[in-house]
């Protein structure tokens, strides 16, 4: 009996079905056997669901690629801090032709509604209608890529391609190529939202500090979010407790800290910008900033 015991105190979750079991054996046998069998698959059952739900988890998917990310963070998270008049107040006249950047796009869903939310008075009408803005997203995950371009409703404006931004020159490549249709050599502005950590755990310091700067060379405005660093050490935690490996740069990383001023303090000594505004903090604690690239007689 005593071993018995041991056995639920160690292989069952709760120690009340531990107390149920002993009484259920003392009782009758059989009735024992069909508990277990029900109890297990309950347990198996539960044990599924642990899995799902760190599927979902934020930090369960070593890339940040997660396949259902919309649906634990919506876009209306960040589109509630950032003002549909962005664009006028960036001095672009509604006549112009604007372009931006979404980098890790995801599925596309916060592409499509920032899209709508930058102009919600001239919307193209209709899948064939061309605006004045127009939206290029990316990811690296290609499964990702082929469900934004199968829902997008404006494909005239929205565009999606597999991209990895920290194959330099290919990924230089390919943006060159869709800025030249439009005569340009930058991006009016480009968003960069949560991607920073999986690159910095991916690639380590300098692969952070690679994708801020060719972040800052690629744009006018850069809408960056980056997430704190708190968020790095419940990434790792998650994908242990998935039995993964573990960040090949975790811990060795010498960038930590207040993340948000890292990135602020490398873009602006080092690429050119400067912090214009800071439209507050998502639900997520994440700081949303906006930078600019500084005229070229105020750089040093």
């Amino acid at each position: 009996m005593s071993d018995f015991v041991m056995f639920c105190k160690v292989g069952l979750p709760h120690l009340r079905t531990c107390i149920s079991f002993v009484r259920v054996l003392r009782r009758d046998k059989n009735i024992l056997l069909v508990c277990w069998t029900r109890m297990a698959a309950d347990m198996c059952g539960s044990a599924a669901e642990d899995v799902s739900a760190e599927n979902e988890d934020p930090g369960a998917a070593p890339y940040g690629n997660f396949i259902n990310y919309y649906t634990f963070n919506p876009p209306e998270n960040r589109l509630s801090l950032i003002p549909s008049n962005l664009l006028q107040d960036l001095e672009y006249g509604a006549n112009e032709t604007v372009v931006i950047l979404d980098v890790g796009c995801n599925s596309g869903d916060l592409s499509v509604a920032l899209y709508k939310h930058l102009q919600p008075e001239c919307l193209p009408k209709g899948p064939t209608a061309e605006g004045r803005l127009h939206l290029l997203g990316f990811d690296l995950d290609e499964e990702l890529i082929h469900r934004a371009q199968s829902s997008n409703p404006y494909p005239r404006n929205i565009s999606f391609i597999p991209l990895d931004i920290t194959q330099d020159e290919a990924s230089r490549a390919q943006l060159g190529t869709y800025l030249r249709g439009f005569g340009r050599s930058t991006f009016h502005l480009c968003v960069c939202l949560a991607v920073t950590m999986w690159v910095h755990l991916n690639h380590g310091d300098e692969g952070l500090l690679g994708l801020l700067s060719r972040l800052a060379a690629l744009s006018d405005y850069l809408l960056l979010e980056a997430q704190p660093w708190k968020c790095y050490r419940s990434a790792a935690r998650r994908l242990r407790k998935l039995g993964r490996s573990d960040f090949e740069h975790f811990k060795m990383l010498q960038i930590r800290g207040d993340m948000a001023e890292n990135a602020r303090h490398h873009l602006s000594n080092n690429c050119g910008m400067e912090l214009m505004q800071s439209f507050g903090s998502t639900s997520w604690d994440r700081k949303l900033l906006l930078f600019r690239k500084r005229a070229e007689k105020d750089k040093s």
